[in-house]
């Protein structure tokens, strides 16, 4: 069986330099998982002593206290600053750009729509920055009813399908009298989504790798899919079931931007040592 690395996959600039400034900071904690991949997470605790604190406010004086890629609510922020945490903001600055064009259009007038998932870490932080509120919404079909202004700003979570968002903006544009639409999917998902949607329409067997709470690796995994039934979502290779690769001639493989590459090798390894 032949095995096949997608042309673009994993580790992503933002993540690149998160982990970077983790292992730079030694004796810290992270406000919230660092990135969502555990088992990085867990190397860095174990190799260079960087805990993990889900409550900021636990965080006393002195502390360091390492802002998550995914960033943080702009209250949480400043009240980390304000009772004299040692902040080391390794928020990725493709996310830093959709916090501050919710910011400034919301001061300049405008409704801010958010094209992304409302529970996402991520999206509770680009939301807060919005003075006057914004809405987030998912698909079309919520856009239906609401009232706005003249004036909307849109941005998009960094990891969602560029065809979605095109959906939200073209369904925005014709109703309304001006609509700012800023492109805040960041170059990294776009070229990881372009080379998954190309691998998986010559695999007959796909592997995603990535944590399950990885929302730019379940996008991956919904690409792959659509193109490859035989699709499969796992962290890393003790998920694989031989059975999966029962008379497949193409095995692909991509993975989600928080996912190492030591687990990227493992999972390699594991197929090639047990598909003959």
């Amino acid at each position: 069986m032949k095995i096949e690395l997608a042309e673009n996959y994993g580790f992503c600039f933002g993540v690149k330099r998160a982990i970077k400034i983790a292992e730079d900071n030694k004796n810290s904690s992270t406000y919230g998982p660092l990135i969502h991949n555990s088992k990085e997470i867990n190397r860095l605790e174990k190799d260079f002593k960087v805990g993990l604190t889900e409550d900021y406010k636990t965080f006393k004086a002195g502390d360091k206290a390492i802002v998550r890629t995914h960033g943080i609510q702009k209250n949480e922020l400043e009240d980390l600053k304000k009772d004299g945490i040692d902040v080391i903001d390794a928020t990725c600055p493709y996310v830093t750009k959709p916090q501050q064009i919710c910011q400034e259009m919301s001061e300049n007038g405008y409704d801010v729509v958010i094209f992304g998932d409302e529970a996402h870490p991520e999206i509770k932080g680009v939301k807060s920055y919005a003075t006057y509120g914004a809405r987030v919404v998912t698909t079309v079909f919520e856009l239906e009813g609401m009232k706005f202004k003249d004036k909307i700003a849109l941005v998009a979570q960094t990891t969602r399908k560029v065809e979605e968002y095109m959906e939200i903006a073209n369904y925005l544009i014709p109703r309304h009298k001006e609509v700012r639409v800023f492109n805040t999917i960041c170059n990294a998902t776009f070229e990881n989504q372009e080379a998954v949607k190309q691998i998986s329409k010559k695999a007959d067997v796909m592997i995603v790798i990535g944590g399950k709470n990885s929302s730019n690796t379940k996008q991956l995994f919904s690409i792959s899919h659509d193109n490859c039934p035989d699709s499969y979502h796992i962290e890393d290779e003790k998920d694989i079931d031989y059975s999966w690769f029962k008379n497949k001639n193409f095995c692909g493989i991509s993975a989600g931007a928080s996912t190492p590459d030591w687990i990227i090798q493992n999972v390699v390894n594991f197929i090639e040592n047990g598909v003959k």
